[in-house]
């Protein structure tokens, strides 16, 4: 990754969304979210992936790849349907590719949400989990190699990976709303392949609550970038260590369809009072 490219496409986008300017927060839909869309916002422009200068392509179901821009409640929001993960055969520079556009355009917050599997026994399909907090078990590092001083810091501070403002909005709001949420720490593996027992019972030692394949490269490129990070998580299936029928991708996909109008709703709410916090 180099500011050159970044450069380019940040224009690119500059020219071709045209309303987009001031848009202070980014919304990184994950899988089986992709739909939330048309009941959540008004969009105004959209590109796919593949014309946008720099950005890698989606390769997995349930990620449509589409950059959109639009209004919720007044608030300016990109959108990225679907994102891009280290097991499609991407390094992490062209994961987290966008997050640094994003950042050059000015933005200021990113909430990124994803399908994870449940590692807390209490944790059931279909439930939401607000990421307080993450481990890293990707192998790699997105920050690795030549520092982008424009950027951030060689070393940038990981105490507060997870916005605590931002993560209490979510909790408040989905109170108000009744809108039951975990909260808890979410590991990250490279993928493909879903979990052993072992790995799960490892997971659940070293205190994760829930395990997915993505999330965490964005969310340390953003905090590196000065982007504020909320996070949200849908529980799609229960991981390996609580048996039941194999797992499959498509289960994934339809635990997380399940949850569409709760998400609609909390998302909705807690939205504009993110802005309101960048």
């Amino acid at each position: 990754m180099n500011s050159t490219t970044i450069d380019e496409a940040a224009g690119w986008l500059e020219t071709h969304f045209s309303a987009s300017r001031g848009a202070a927060l980014v919304l990184v839909l994950g899988s089986g979210w992709n739909s939330v869309v048309d009941d959540l916002m008004e969009i105004r422009e959209a590109a796919a992936y593949a014309d946008i200068p720099g950005f890698p392509v989606s390769t997995v179901d349930g990620h449509s790849g589409r950059l959109l821009f639009g209004e919720l409640a007044g608030v300016p929001l990109w959108v990225m349907q679907g994102r891009f993960h280290y097991y499609e055969g991407y390094g992490f520079s062209e994961v987290c590719f966008p997050v640094r556009v994003f950042a050059r355009l000015g933005a200021r917050g990113i909430f990124l949400t994803n399908a994870a599997g449940g590692i807390d026994p209490s944790y059931r399909p279909g439930g939401l989990m607000v990421i307080e907090d993450h481990i890293n078990l990707m192998g790699d590092h997105p920050l690795r190699g030549p520092n982008l001083d424009e950027f951030g810091p060689r070393f940038p501070d990981m105490t507060e990976a997870w916005d605590g403002p931002l993560r209490d909005i979510l909790l408040e709001r989905g109170r108000e709303l009744e809108i039951p949420l975990y909260r808890g720490v979410y590991a990250a593996m490279s993928g493909p392949s879903f979990e052993t027992p072992a790995e799960v019972r490892a997971l659940s030692i070293l205190g994760a609550h829930a395990v997915g394949m993505s999330t965490v490269p964005e969310c340390l490129v953003a905090r590196h970038s000065g982007l504020r990070v909320a996070g949200l998580s849908c529980i799609t299936n229960l991981a390996a260590h609580h048996g039941g029928e194999p797992l499959t991708h498509e289960e994934v996909a339809r635990a997380a369809a399940l949850s569409h109008k709760r998400v609609v709703r909390l998302l909705r709410g807690v939205i504009p009072q993110i802005q309101a916090q960048l």
